[in-house]
């Protein structure tokens, strides 16, 4: 199973929210549509790091390796932006869709809604949404009662 860990030395390490496993829904075999894994990261330092790792470390549990590297770039764009803009617990949620996608959600407490923008060629930042809109198969973004949630879908070959 996915585990979470306090490396930063943060008070608050990542809270796993609920997670199934490959073995919990269906043991040696292929997993199921319908599976579910969150957290909530507090707003530190370690967020973007544990993000990462939780991503990669349940798509391979899940055995989607083949849109592994894409979703762990899209999450960290998606956390740093909620780290960059937002000050409370970010949330990340992803979902195996019983229609062949993927999608994840990276929620946090500001309510303002992400802006895209074309960003100049020597701007360090501002690529982060076009990316996600560009790789990913459909996009968006939700308010919701205590902030924001985007999110993306990525088809699932096979």
């Amino acid at each position: 199973m996915v585990g979470v860990s306090d490396t930063t030395g943060s008070p608050e390490p990542a809270v796993p929210l609920s997670f199934r496993p490959a073995e919990a829904v269906a043991p040696g075999l292929p997993p199921l549509d319908g599976q579910v894994a969150e957290w909530s990261f507090p707003a530190g330092p370690g967020a973007l790091r544990d993000a990462r790792a939780l991503t990669r470390a349940t798509l391979r549990e899940w055995r989607l390796n083949a849109v592994s590297d894409i979703t762990v770039l899209l999450v960290s764009e998606l956390v740093t932006n909620s780290l960059r803009y937002a000050s409370g617990p970010i949330g990340v949620r992803m979902e195996r869709t019983p229609n062949r996608t993927l999608v994840v959600e990276v929620s946090d407490p500001l309510p303002d809604p992400p802006l895209t923008r074309i960003a100049a060629p020597e701007d360090e930042g501002g690529r982060g949404l076009q990316l996600v809109a560009g790789v990913s198969h459909r996009w968006g973004a939700r308010r919701g009662s205590s902030g924001k949630t985007v999110w993306f879908e990525l088809v699932l070959s096979g």
